[in-house]
């Protein structure tokens, strides 16, 4: 009986196949920095921020910008969507944003702190070295992703799942010893695009457990969530910081941005995060590719963040405060206050990330599971197996036990 469903399902993907690659023809074109003139841009919302976006860091790369970031980034457009393309060979010291051994490894190594159980830890150290060393050698790191913003959260346009397919057959088709990935999928957002690229031949593999706001939900927390929201607002009165937007941002304060990002996400979290460098933060401030606030106090910038949106969903990929002042005066409370009422007034589904798991359900968010889409059909089981195993360890293991512990 097994025998039989693996059948069916290995024939059923090999129609998938042979459909993609009859049917995507000429609606997918791939640009690089050499073509990049040729490049005809949407006149569309999404088109227009792509341009500002990426041209950039195309044509002068995106070491640049963020500096543990090294890639090929190309672009792929199909209809009137943009979509960046990153490919990778191996580049293992690269952050987990185009490195699925530093996401699977390197990262995961480090966030095993948060369990809390030092036997636990140790086990599944060793484990994860073992594991790593495997995918070194099965060149887990020749990987294209697809729509690949290079932030911590890909927001993805409104795009539909057989647009998704037709993408998926051409850069196969391109990049035929690469795998393919579609990074930061969540079921509860993106079920067309899950569901389309799961009966292509797609392994869904777990990345992490995030967290979403509907603040314009009119069952959006219960009345605890909604006094600590405004008990942390309130804070910004209580301690006299000022809530500035962008046209209050000058150009003198980008080495403070930078700074303040590099303490919470860089030395707090970890390395393994993109590095913002001054650059990136004064072509984002310039361009528009995010909506700077930050919070001040006689005349000081002691936090800030930095949001974009798409499809109706709003993330936040640049967000710091400085972590020397005491805790008690309450920067991320009222950080995330100023974030979720921006949400709020923007009317968009907020999208948290990861981390700061019970903070963030104490006021309100729902977690969630986000995936990478992998396509690694076309490549020869000593690739494939550790694309295999992460599937099977992560949906068993890894799910079950974020769950368990809230993480």
């Amino acid at each position: 009986m097994k025998i039989g469903i693996t059948e069916q399902k290995q024939a059923r993907c090999d129609q998938t196949d042979e459909s993609m690659n009859e049917n995507y023809g000429s609606r997918v074109r791939f640009y690089d920095r050499n073509s990049l003139e040729d490049m005809d841009w949407p006149n569309t919302g999404d088109g227009r921020y792509a341009r500002a976006y990426l041209e950039p860091l195309m044509l002068q790369g995106t070491r640049g910008f963020m500096i543990n970031v090294s890639t090929n980034l190309l672009i792929a457009r199909i209809d009137d969507l943009v979509l960046p393309l990153t490919v990778n060979e191996a580049e293992y010291e690269n952050s987990y944003v185009c490195s699925p051994y530093t996401h699977y490894v390197r990262y995961a190594k480090q966030e095993l702190i948060l369990l809390q159980k030092p036997l636990l830890e140790k086990g599944l150290s060793a484990l994860l070295s073992v594991v790593g060393w495997g995918m070194r050698h099965s060149q887990i790191n020749k990987v294209v992703h697809v729509n690949n913003w290079l932030f911590s959260t890909n927001l993805y346009p409104a795009m539909s799942g057989e647009q998704a397919v037709c993408l998926l057959a051409a850069v196969k088709e391109r990049y035929p010893e690469h795998a393919v990935v579609f990074r930061s999928l969540c079921p509860g957002l993106h079920s067309d695009l899950t569901e389309e690229l799961k009966q292509a031949g797609c392994q869904l593999i777990p990345s992490r457990q995030i967290y979403l706001y509907q603040p314009n939900d009119p069952n959006f927390g219960n009345a605890k969530s909604r006094w600590l929201l405004k008990r942390d607002y309130e804070l910004l009165a209580k301690h006299g910081y000022e809530f500035v937007s962008e046209a209050n941002l000058t150009e003198e304060d980008i080495p403070r941005i930078a700074e303040l990002y590099k303490l919470l996400y860089l030395e707090k979290y970890s390395y393994n995060n993109p590095q913002f460098s001054e650059q990136f933060i004064a072509t984002a401030k310039a361009s528009g590719a995010l909506a700077l606030y930050g919070l001040r106090k006689e005349g000081r910038l002691d936090a800030v963040m930095g949001y974009f949106c798409r499809n109706g969903v709003m993330t936040t990929p640049l967000f710091g405060y400085d972590t020397a002042l005491p805790q008690s005066i309450g920067l991320y409370r009222m950080l995330s206050a100023c974030l979720i009422r921006q949400a709020r007034e923007n009317g968009h589904l907020l999208h948290e990330s990861a981390g700061a798991a019970q903070f963030k359900r104490n006021r309100g968010a729902v977690p969630n599971f986000e995936y990478s889409a992998v396509y690694e059909r076309h490549l020869p089981m000593s690739r494939r197996w550790c694309w295999l195993l992460l599937e099977r360890l992560l949906n068993r293991m890894g799910v079950p036990l974020m769950r368990r512990m809230k993480l």
